[in-house]
């Protein structure tokens, strides 16, 4: 079927050109990519010179990327659309633990401790202990249930963020429950921080008005034979960026708890219960 290009049809003209026989997945999203993005410039009648400082984003995008950074992911998560595509592929049933994004800063092979053990090997921030217990769906406890923890320091930096500053593997640990379900670790109380916006994502943030910083979180990867994978963070409910994270990343029964110890081990305390789904069970 042969078609000419017209400004109406042109969605047409371009999907029609795909051969029969190929993958039909890929025919799916591409014909909806299509369908959409023609529609997009119409809607809004694209001016060339838009469209030219568009390609020229993108070509600065990729040209900043490096193996230590992705301005890419950057610019998906700004723009909410890591947290859409996250929740489309994590839809749980009620009471499960929601996932969230996550995030370019975990490192595998963290060591392992015991429970209760302190991975803050820098000496600096405000001590906090994190507790709580990795549940099933019925409030039971799961034994074997593997937490991959991490957090920033208390200047907001990532170990991996300053190789030669902190020590390898600050503020990172993995621990393994035993019958009763029950996790405890000894941290810092997290702060919060700016994402890398000195590139072509930071340009866009200040031109739309928008900070580019995260509301203070604990990372945690839950793993446990049976179960669904977890990836989430518990966010500071009194942090200031706590209702305009730059990411997106915040659900609001992620918000824990952190209360103030007097005369204990450490400065703060935070309790939170992860519920975990079994394999194959959905929303």
């Amino acid at each position: 079927m042969t078609q000419f290009f017209t400004e109406a049809d042109s969605e047409s003209a371009v999907n029609v050109r795909m051969a029969e026989g190929i993958n039909p997945r890929l025919k799916e999203v591409m014909t909806s990519l299509v369908k959409h993005l023609h529609a997009f410039a119409k809607d809004i009648q694209l001016k060339q010179e838009e469209w030219d400082y568009a390609i020229d984003f993108l070509t600065r995008t990729g040209q900043i990327c490096s193996k230590e950074r992705q301005e890419f992911i950057l610019l998906s998560d700004t723009l909410g659309f890591s947290m859409l595509v996250d929740a489309i592929n994590n839809r749980r049933p009620a009471g499960a633990t929601e996932n969230t994004v996550f995030g370019p800063f975990h490192v595998d092979g963290a060591p392992e401790f015991p429970m209760g053990a302190n991975i803050t090997l820098d000496g600096k921030g405000e001590s906090c202990l994190f507790e709580g217990r990795i549940l099933d769906l019925q409030g039971n406890p799961i034994k074997g249930a593997r937490l991959d923890v991490w957090s920033d320091n208390a200047e907001g930096y990532y170990d991996v963020q300053q190789p030669g500053v902190q020590p390898k593997w600050n503020n990172r640990g993995i621990f393994t429950t035993e019958a009763d379900g029950k996790y405890s670790f000894i941290g810092i109380k997290p702060v919060s921080y700016p994402i890398p916006d000195d590139g072509p994502v930071g340009q866009m943030l200040a031109a739309l008005g928008r900070h580019p910083y995260r509301p203070a979180h604990m990372h945690f990867l839950i793993t446990a034979p049976g179960y669904q994978k977890l990836v989430t963070h518990t966010f500071d409910g009194d942090d200031f960026y706590i209702t305009s994270d730059t990411v997106f990343g915040v659900k609001q029964t992620l918000v824990a708890p952190f209360e103030k110890v007097e005369n204990g081990e450490t400065l703060w305390r935070s309790h939170f219960d992860f519920v975990l789904t079994p394999v194959g069970d959905k929303q």
